[in-house]
């Protein structure tokens, strides 16, 4: 229990960072159990004790515990964690969602686009892994690929061979991409041009105009809000929409939700998001939500704009656990409204 509990210290051994976890995958998978067991047996422990103290209370008479319950309670959470951590290392099923877009053009009815966020490729989801995911990416059928940050946990040298499978995405409109906090946390400026030189364009507070004819759509993307504070440029609205064709419907890119009513206040029609990874767990995802404006997982109205925020394509590989809150590759339909 004592050397799970220091998880985040062995992985700072390992790499320089608590971020990248430098051991063989299988024991950084036995790593995240261990360390999923200890939290969720913390947690029932305390729930048994708060009870068990209740009673006491009530009853004005002192309780014991078999020692037997505690054991049970022990291989409960062992179960639990190793459930939550199988949910964790899935390549996700593609789920489809359909958002109405004000004002959008008759030509781009049913314009579909994937949405792959928190990919965090890492020692925990490596190149195999990857592979699956750009396998499935490319079959979903899609006009237009978007990441909405954090592709990575580790420098290139760590993950050069690792993120390669990214070079073989592909979609008729495109793959565009954003940064997330994590890739703040490495190189951000080698990571940026390895990226761009896969083919992925990085919308850094830009913006690209979609076309089918005549019509035209506008899809921007903005920085981290973590950048300023690793000496780069956060994120701009204004910078990220200069020279825009004006009166279209604005898909934007932003990695973290928390500033939404923002960008519903600039017009923005629809918001795609992920950060959270959904809360991860039931009841963690209350916390996750109040520490992001609320906005946790799913679909939300601000205003006059749609923000969905995705439960992510993978996990941090420090606390990789998931229950109830299943890890997703977004098909998203646009629809016209009227």
């Amino acid at each position: 229990m004592l050397g799970a509990s220091q998880y985040h210290f062995w992985s700072r051994l390992s790499s320089g960072s608590v971020f990248a976890p430098e051991f063989p995958r299988v024991v950084v998978i036995l790593f995240n159990w261990a360390f999923g067991t200890l939290a969720l047996l913390a947690v029932l422990q305390l729930l048994l004790d708060i009870g068990i103290l209740t009673v006491m209370l009530v009853r004005l008479s002192v309780i014991g515990v078999p020692d037997e319950l505690r054991y049970v309670m022990a291989g409960v959470a062992a179960l639990i964690g190793a459930v939550g951590v199988t949910g964790a290392l899935r390549v996700p099923p593609v789920k489809n969602v359909e958002i109405a877009i004000p004002g959008l053009p008759f030509e781009f009815e049913g314009y579909r686009l994937l949405q792959l966020t928190d990919l965090h490729i890492s020692r925990l989801y490596p190149r195999s892994w990857a592979t699956r995911v750009v396998d499935r990416a490319n079959a979903s059928d899609v006009d237009l690929i978007v990441v909405t940050g954090d592709f990575i946990d580790g420098s290139l040298a760590m993950r050069h061979a690792d993120v390669e499978p990214l070079r073989q995405l592909n979609a008729p409109d495109g793959i565009f991409a954003i940064p997330g906090n994590h890739e703040y946390f490495f190189d951000y400026t080698a990571w940026v041009r390895h990226l761009t030189g896969m083919g992925i364009v990085m919308l850094e507070n830009g913006h690209a105009v979609l076309a089918r004819g005549r019509a035209r759509i506008v899809l921007a993307g903005v920085t981290d809000l973590s950048a300023r504070s690793h000496g780069h440029p956060g994120p701009d609205l204004g910078a990220a929409l200069a020279g825009a064709p004006v009166g279209v419907p604005v898909l934007l890119l932003d990695h973290q939700p928390r500033k939404a009513r923002h960008a519903a206040a600039h017009g923005i029609s629809l918001q795609l998001s992920g950060h959270t990874h959904g809360g991860m767990n039931v009841g963690l995802d209350r916390l996750v939500a109040n520490a992001n404006g609320g906005f946790v997982s799913g679909r939300y109205q601000v205003g006059g704009m749609t923000l969905y925020v995705s439960n992510g394509t993978a996990l941090w590989p420090g606390f990789a656990l998931r229950l109830g809150r299943p890890s997703e590759m977004t098909r998203i339909t646009l629809r016209g409204v009227g």
